[in-house]
Parts: C-alpha cells; sequence; structure tokens
C-alpha cells in the first residue's frame, strides 16, 4: 500500500486553509502534514514536516507565492508547488510557473479537483496545459519579451533537433501520446525525451518547457 501524499497549506487566511484541510482530509490517499500562513514560514515548515506538495497562495504580505516558490525550487529535492490563486490572470502566477511551480489552482476549484491535482502533480505530471499557460499570458503585459526571447533561443539551441522538436510540441499543449504519434516515436521516447530536455536545461517541469518554447516564439 502506498504512502499518503503529504501536503503543505500555505494562505494567509485561516478559513482557507481549514477549508483545504478539510477537502483533503477526507481523500484516504493525501494527508495535510502541516500549515503556514505566509510564504516567509514555508522553508521551515518544508524542513519541519518534508511534504511532497506545497499549495501555496499567491498574494501574502510578508513573502508572496512567487517568491515563496522560487526559494523553494532553489533546494536540493524540493516538493512539488501548485499556487493558488483568486484570478487566474495573475501576473504573479505566471512568474511562480516561470519559477518552477508545477501549475495553478483557482480558489473556487470543485473540492475534487483539487484532490486530483495534487494526486496528479505528487505522481510527476502535468496539471497544467500549455494551452491555459498562453491564455494566461496572452492577458498579462509582455514587459521584457525581448529579453525573454533571448534566453528561450540560447536555451534551446542547447537541444538536439530531436529534442527541440518534442520541446516545440510540449509548448503547443500536445499529450505524450499526441508527441509520439505526430513525431513517429514510442511514449517511453518522448518521456525520456522530456526528460534529457529538463536536465539540459536545470527545469523542473514540462510546464517550463512550454513557457520557454512559447517565449522563443515557436509555438503559435
Amino acid at each position: 500500500m502506498n504512502a499518503a501524499v503529504r501536503v503543505l497549506v500555505v494562505d494567509d487566511d485561516p478559513l482557507v486553509r481549514a477549508g483545504l484541510a478539510m477537502v483533503i482530509g477526507g481523500s484516504p490517499d493525501l494527508t495535510v502534514v502541516g500549515e503556514a500562513g505566509d510564504g516567509s514560514e514555508v522553508a521551515a515548515a518544508v524542513d519541519a514536516y518534508a511534504p511532497d506538495v506545497v499549495l501555496m497562495d499567491i498574494r501574502m504580505p510578508t513573502l508572496d507565492g512567487h517568491a515563496a516558490t522560487e526559494q523553494l525550487r532553489a533546494r536540493p529535492d524540493p516538493p512539488e508547488v501548485i499556487v493558488l490563486t483568486t484570478f487566474d490572470a495573475d501576473e504573479h502566477v505566471l512568474r511562480a510557473l516561470r519559477a518552477g511551480a508545477s501549475g495553478f489552482l483557482l480558489k473556487h476549484t470543485p473540492p475534487a479537483e483539487i484532490l486530483r491535482a495534487i494526486s496528479r502533480v505528487a505522481a510527476g505530471e502535468a496539471i497544467l496545459s500549455p494551452t491555459v499557460t498562453r491564455q494566461l499570458i496572452a492577458h498579462l503585459s509582455d514587459t521584457g519579451a525581448a529579453a525573454r526571447q533571448r534566453h528561450a533561443t540560447t536555451a534551446l539551441d542547447q537541444l538536439s533537433e530531436r529534442e527541440r522538436e518534442v520541446a516545440i510540441a510540449v509548448g503547443r499543449g500536445k499529450s505524450n501520446a499526441e508527441i509520439a504519434g505526430e513525431l513517429f516515436m514510442s511514449v517511453a521516447t518522448v518521456k525520456a525525451h522530456i526528460s534529457h530536455i529538463l536536465t539540459k536545461l536545470d527545469l523542473n517541469n514540462r510546464t517550463q518547457v512550454a513557457l520557454l518554447a512559447h517565449d522563443a516564439g515557436l509555438t503559435s
């Protein structure tokens, strides 16, 4: 029997924390191991509770979710992060995704979807499609786009031709099965290419690959 996924809930609103803890506590496969009221408390809470997944409020008074995510993802063997937001068109969310968050959830997401998202992230799967990422980007200002395009182009130049094709397909929202069919390779080979891309480019997840392909202007 697999151990329950360990979840840390981070939100400055005690009622939100209590509600999430109640929702998560209703699943036999998940358990809330701790709570924190601000991003500044996250590092110590991770040390104390060793969560697999952190549910991270994006807007907090002392240290916001973006900054806290950056700090966590810089650690060795960090937990996965899902950011929580009230509004999907939020620049802080996009910054957290670039910093390595696995995805985001709206606070009014139905409980069953929250549980499914936590389980998927804990299993190393994507919960945020590149299509949703592009919709988020489209609602926000494109400050620094030229610099990001230069960085993304330089990064993608490190990939082999086949890895680059896979990265572009990820950026276009293709699943592993769709990429396999499109590029005439097995799903296992697609997964291996994605693993190599993450290692070569020092990225955490396929959402970051999608953002890089978008920044390079290769997903239109």
